[in-house]
């Protein structure tokens, strides 16, 4: 069976049947979503700040729709509605998407693979990088900085201390925003000292108790003085932020949990090292967080059988991409003195397919090329 050619992009650095050529040879299917989307979705996934950025209209049935501004979350719908879900699939794509970007143009070219439904998901993710690595060296771009990180093992490593729901809801959320999980640690380690409170009876009254509970006693505040918001925050949202004061009162943040998150954090250099690290944390702590790591340290041998130098990835257990409905391996690809913006991203979205509808979870993993980014890099060796 004939596979679909690379389709072809406007002239520029880049030559889209070179950039494609792996996906193609490794059997992956063109996709090509409709550039109309349903808006609810991403902002479902990546939170009202991306309104901004988003081009949307409303149809005649009042359904908000937007430009496509991203090619994962329609790709993998796509996937979701077709006969084959659920099956391993693979897809790759390239197509303008539409996005505000402030001074760089709104429409613009990404590029990228899907992979749906492998339960080998070590190998599966080194497969990723693997092809995201051979793209970049079919447009003859090889100086490449590798940077990985893991969110599952983070996810293990709060799950495995009994933390109180307010905090693991709290770090868990905050892992992939840097400047709030700093504070997030600096709480913490001021846990222990008692402090006055501008709400002292209200945080007292909270003491011990769960999120239920807390947005009972809020909203009947509320609705008491009659407002809806407060500071700008909502009734869910100063709910959690009583919670926390009230376990930030009581010094309740377990200093052993706190000194290893803070170790865990520090990890960062060559994976193999940072296996070792991670397991000599396990090991110390006495926490169950085996799993994981056991995970990683396949993924590392799946990436050496595709002949990846392991020892020039940077991997860091700090590392995530900011986006929320990653649930394991992350990466990014950067060309060496080419600031902070990767020229490839992605990761592990397994968490992303059953918030699309999937009746069954579906381990999903993936990355886009920023098709302009290697225009530039290339335009500038020239």
């Amino acid at each position: 069976m004939d596979r679909p050619a690379a389709p072809r992009a406007p002239a520029s650095a880049v030559s889209a049947e070179a950039l494609l050529s792996s996906f193609v040879q490794a059997g992956y299917v063109h996709a090509e979503p409709p550039v109309l989307q349903p808006a609810e979705p991403f902002l479902d996934l990546s939170g009202e700040d991306i309104r901004k950025s988003l081009y949307l209209t409303t149809d005649a049935g009042g359904e908000e729709l937007c430009l496509r501004p991203d090619l994962t979350i329609p790709v993998a719908s796509d996937y979701l509605k077709s006969p084959n879900a659920g099956r391993p699939a693979g897809f790759y794509y390239l197509a303008p998407v539409f996005r505000y970007r402030g001074a760089r143009p709104s429409e613009f070219l990404q590029a990228g693979a899907e992979s749906f439904g492998r339960d080998d998901k070590a190998a599966a993710d080194a497969e990723m990088l693997a092809l995201a690595l051979s793209a970049l060296g079919a447009v003859g771009i090889s100086d490449i900085e590798i940077r990985t990180g893991d969110v599952a093992l983070f996810a293990a490593l709060i799950n495995a201390f009994d933390l109180p729901p307010v905090w693991k809801r709290r770090l868990l959320k905050d892992f992939n925003r840097k400047a709030n999980l700093a504070q997030d640690i600096e709480q913490m380690a001021l846990a222990s000292v008692a402090r006055p409170h501008e709400y002292a009876g209200v945080v007292a009254a909270l003491a011990g108790s769960d999120r239920k509970a807390a947005l009972a006693l809020v909203s009947d505040l509320m609705s008491i003085a009659g407002a809806t918001s407060l500071g700008g925050r909502s009734v869910p949202e100063i709910a959690d932020r009583f919670l926390e004061q009230s376990t930030l009162k009581g010094g309740a943040f377990p200093a052993d949990a706190l000194r290893a998150i803070q170790r865990f954090l520090a990890i960062s250099g060559e994976p193999d090292q940072a296996l070792a690290e991670l397991r000599a944390l396990a090991s110390d702590a006495r926490i169950d967080i085996g799993a994981p790591i056991d995970q990683l340290e396949s993924r590392i041998g799946f990436m050496a059988a595709h002949g990846i130098d392991t020892s020039a990835i940077r991997f860091s257990t700090a590392f995530g991409r900011g986006i929320d409905y990653y649930t394991g391996f992350e990466f990014e690809l950067h060309a060496h003195g080419n600031g902070p913006e990767p020229l490839v991203a992605g990761g592990r979205y397994d968490g992303l397919m059953t918030r699309l509808g999937s009746p069954e979870p579906i381990p999903a993993v993936g990355f886009s090329i920023w098709v302009d980014a290697l225009a530039q890099v290339r335009g500038g060796a020239a």
